[in-house]
Formats: C-alpha cells, sequence, structure tokens
C-alpha cells in the first residue's frame, strides 16, 4: 500500500529530535504534519500516555500490539515491537502477540488483556461484563481506566495509519526475535 497522503516537511528541530530517538522520522508525524495541529496534538497525548503509571507497561505494549495486529497497522505492529525491546519487556512474548492465541507464552492476565484489546477493537465493541469485572478485580479501578483509554488512543492511532496507507517502516528489524505473523482464521470479529 502507498501512502494516500504525501508526507510533509517538518521542522528541522523536529525531525532531528525523532531521528535521534527513533532512528528515523515516523512517517505518521510526516504525514499528519499537513495539520500542525492535529500532529502536535497527536504527540502531545502520546506523551501523556508514556508517563502513565497504573497499568504494567508490558499490559499496555502487549495490548497495543494486538489492536495493531487485528486493525492491520503494520506500522503500529512494527514500532510497538521495537518499543518492547526498547523498555526491555519480554520479546519472547511480544513477538507472539499477533498469534496470542496459539502461543503458550502468555499468563493468564495477559491473555485477558488481550482478548480485551480486541473486544474494544472489534466493531462493534464486543467486551463482556464478566471480562471486565475479572479485570477490574486483579488489575484495579486506576489501572483498568488507564489501560481501557490507551487501548482507545491506541484504536484512533491504528486506523488513522491504515486509512492514510502508512504501513511498516522495519523499526522492528533491530530486534533479535522475529515477529510471529497473524494467522490467516481468526476467531476474532470483524474490525470493518
Amino acid at each position: 500500500m502507498a501512502l494516500r497522503v504525501p508526507k510533509a516537511e517538518l521542522p528541522a528541530e523536529l525531525s532531528e529530535n525523532m531521528i535521534k530517538q527513533l532512528g528515523a522520522v515516523p512517517e505518521p508525524v510526516e504525514v499528519v504534519w499537513h495539520s500542525p495541529k492535529v500532529a502536535t496534538s497527536n504527540l502531545e497525548f502520546s506523551a501523556k500516555l508514556a508517563e502513565w503509571d497504573a497499568a504494567d507497561a508490558s499490559l499496555k505494549s502487549f495490548a497495543h500490539m494486538a489492536v495493531a495486529a487485528q486493525v492491520g497497522c503494520g506500522w503500529c505492529l512494527d514500532v510497538g515491537y521495537f518499543q518492547a525491546q526498547n523498555q526491555n519487556l519480554d520479546l519472547a512474548k511480544a513477538s507472539q502477540v499477533p498469534r496470542w492465541r496459539e502461543s503458550e507464552v502468555f499468563t493468564p492476565l495477559e491473555r485477558d488483556v488481550l482478548e480485551y484489546a480486541e473486544a474494544m477493537t472489534n466493531t462493534p465493541p464486543t467486551v463482556t461484563d464478566e471480562l471486565h469485572a475479572s479485570l477490574l478485580d486483579r488489575l484495579g479501578p486506576a489501572a483498568m481506566v488507564e489501560l481501557t483509554a490507551y487501548i482507545a488512543f491506541v484504536n484512533m492511532a491504528t486506523r488513522n495509519n491504515n486509512a492514510n496507507g502508512i504501513t511498516s517502516q522495519g523499526f522492528s528489524d533491530a530486534c533479535e526475535i522475529p515477529l510471529a505473523a497473524r494467522p490467516e482464521s481468526s476467531d476474532v470479529a470483524s474490525t470493518a
């Protein structure tokens, strides 16, 4: 898929900071920069999300990647796996998120978080009272609210990238363990 919106030229300082941080300028930023207000708001909110600490970082990372795999956002899955490596999260588990149902590396809590992320991503959402209550009981209200808001934001970002034709930039190529492919047949409801 090709970009549906051409890249905009970023201010030099922003571009340099992104290269220092990630090794490259993220294409979503270059595309969205056609509206600096939208791009700036997105960057600011993303930075605020990174400060949230009520929910475990690995659970949020796995949820992010589950949403990306389900929506089909190659860029988000790519950068999510790259960020998991940079945050020293369990790469063996992170690499298996696209096929978490078949994988045996996840704990029951991690599986429920992955299921919750996919249930929130389904159109319409398929979150059950039982799943939500079970997670709330184990995570507590603050972490549950944070996890839910985080997954909602990731849904916005993944869908935005897909609609704009943004695909993988190869960030995950730096990771030691290959990222598993999503199974062709899945029990996940449609996201369309």
